[in-house]
């Protein structure tokens, strides 16, 4: 796996912030963000049910510029 860290939230101290990375192997974005609240998940599960291996998170809106750079990293990888 080749993880390329992309960026943290720039407006927290460094510690337990929300991340992004994308992993060019598995072709997948990694995103490190707080814990919805049980009425965030709610809301979601209104359109359909959240699988035990999965979860909700929250980013913030400033970390779109961020998600754009995301993007760019995973259009350049490889296909596989």
């Amino acid at each position: 796996m080749t993880l390329h860290f992309i960026a943290k939230d720039p407006e927290t101290n460094g510690d337990h912030c929300p991340t992004i990375w994308f992993d060019d192997v598995a072709q997948e974005f990694v995103v490190q963000g707080w814990k919805a609240s049980p009425e965030l998940e709610a809301k979601c599960r209104e359109s359909g049910p959240i699988p035990e291996n999965e979860a909700v998170v929250r980013l913030p809106a400033r970390m779109s510029e961020a998600m754009k750079e995301a993007l760019g990293v995973a259009a350049a990888a490889p296909v596989r």
